[in-house]
């Protein structure tokens, strides 16, 4: 047995922590839930209503994406917290069904609600629960039918249903369409006959100012927002040679700290030929490959863009992997 000190450390409880059981904390997770579902209840079917939403820096967000206005906001009840965590999940395996997902489980807790104050155990509750979804998987099993993928009125439709209702009817058939041309674009067929579609590698919304809705289209490539790297090099390359670099065009430091003693004025010119010697060699490398453009991860240095633009080769600097990663896609190389 101890005895306490006066100065040892006490732990003090936060006076607004509430702390419930048994009925009271089945009822007020259901009540978290619910509210959940009240917020973006309005939200769902083709008469939906915006919400404004605040975010943490200022701005302001316009949408009706359940998943979008559930992201922002700031939830500390740990029912409440699960009902949302079912709306990213929902997300990120289907990508569609967000706001719907969380209306169907904040009604079912309200339907389960009579029978929790009939004191029926929770247990049975879900047990139910997990029958009806049997029985409701068994059901949509029966009503399911084959979609031809080559049929475009049919895709576009099982497109509509899903996206239509996120904008207005004057632009509603055009995004319904880039979606399916963006679709095709990225789609690649594996030996077993199926498809694999990777949007969230291979596919990028590109965001322009200026211009008009109708002016989106999907590009049968990529886009790299940037400029070349000196004013000389060429533009416009038809059916270039491309060149991609995971390092930099410009000369090696050490990685340790090194130290460099010069005795004579002839010395710091020797320090500067050698390093012109080592950027020339590594361009002469590049240039015997015969490239047209040349991407690379890291920077280039000056003495790099003079030799390379001598050569013909435009030079794009500072790319970021994905980009890389899609562009050797785009070219035929996986």
């Amino acid at each position: 047995m101890t005895q306490r000190g006066v100065n040892a450390p006490v732990l003090v409880l936060n006076t607004q922590t509430q702390r419930s059981q048994g009925r009271k904390a089945q009822l007020d997770n259901i009540t978290a839930s619910m509210a959940v579902s009240d917020i973006i209840r309005t939200t769902l079917g083709p008469r939906a209503m915006l919400k404004m939403v605040l975010d943490p820096m200022g701005g302001i967000v316009l949408t009706n994406d359940g998943n979008c206005i559930l992201r922002e906001i700031d939830c500390h009840h740990p029912a409440a917290k699960s009902i949302i965590a079912i709306s990213r999940t929902q997300d990120e395996e289907v990508g569609d069904g967000t706001t719907s997902v969380i209306i169907v489980a904040g009604e079912m807790m309200k339907v389960a609600t009579p029978f929790l104050e009939r004191g029926m155990h929770p247990t049975t509750i879900s047990t139910a629960y997990m029958k009806a979804m049997c029985d409701a998987v068994d059901h949509m099993k029966e009503i399911a039918f084959t979609v031809d993928k080559n049929d475009d009125n049919a895709m576009l439709e099982v497109i509509r249903s899903t996206i239509a209702t996120k904008f207005t009817s004057k632009w509603g058939e055009m995004v319904c369409g880039l979606a399916l041309e963006a679709i095709k674009t990225v789609a690649v067929e594996l030996q077993d006959g199926s498809l694999e579609i990777d949007t969230k590698r291979y596919a990028r919304v590109e965001r322009i100012p200026g211009g008009m809705i109708n002016d989106s289209k999907v590009l049968n490539g990529i886009m790299i927002n940037k400029d070349v790297i000196h004013p000389r090099m060429k533009r416009r390359i038809e059916n270039p040679r491309i060149m991609m670099l995971d390092c930099g065009l410009e000369y090696k430091k050490g990685e340790s700290q090194t130290n460099i003693e010069i005795g004579n004025e002839t010395d710091f010119s020797r320090l500067l030929q050698i390093e012109e010697d080592a950027i020339r060699r590594l361009c002469d490398d590049i240039i015997n490959l015969k490239p047209d453009i040349v991407l690379c991860e890291k920077g280039c240095s000056d003495l790099a863009q003079h030799f390379l633009q001598e050569a013909g080769v435009a030079v794009l600097r500072r790319n970021k992997k994905w980009e890389m990663n899609r562009l050797a896609r785009a070219c035929g190389k996986h």
